[in-house]
């Protein structure tokens, strides 16, 4: 007989039978959340510290991935005045650059907002509902659904590292 526990921070494992939106959605938000677990219950000064070669630190995953929820959900589906699709590599490398008001507590709040609106947003459209893009032409919101999971989940692994490099803690629970 199989295990019928599961637990339920396993969203993507619970949508297993789930359409296609369901499915998207769930693994989004598992690696939304582990990228969020990451940080949690480091100081300031561990979350912000750089501990490879680039600008990477788990302070600054979270300030990138807000800039990029941002940038492909409110931006491009729900842009309100005077937003800019940030195109360039210079401008989303320096959402890694650390300020001294970003604080995990504060970073994380702002992720997570961001992720709140993106949630939101994408609620009112259908996946294959199409919005210009500056440099691709055209996207669909399942393009960006997609998109959106292989950058949160590769930085989801860089926060992985990043964590076991700072405290050894391991796991994306």
């Amino acid at each position: 007989m199989a295990d019928t526990t599961i637990d339920p921070t396993l969203g993507p494992v619970l949508a297993r039978t789930g359409d296609e939106r369901a499915v998207l959605e769930s693994f989004l938000d598992f690696h939304r959340a582990i990228v969020q677990r990451k940080a949690r219950g480091l100081a300031d000064a561990d979350a912000g510290r750089r501990l490879v070669p680039s600008l990477t630190t788990l302070a600054g995953l979270l300030k990138h991935l807000a800039l990029v929820e941002q940038n492909w959900l409110a931006r491009l589906f729900a842009p309100e005045p005077g937003d800019v699709y940030i195109t360039s590599e210079e401008e989303a490398e320096a959402s890694f650059t650390l300020g001294p008001a970003d604080t995990v507590e504060t970073l994380a709040a702002t992720y997570e907002a961001a992720c709140a609106r993106s949630r939101a947003i994408a609620a009112r459209f259908d996946l294959d509902h199409v919005v210009p893009h500056p440099q691709l032409g055209e996207v669909s919101l399942r393009w960006v659904l997609v998109h959106l999971i292989e950058e949160t989940a590769r930085h989801a692994g860089h926060a992985d590292i990043l964590r076991e490099l700072t405290d050894g803690q391991t796991g994306a629970v």
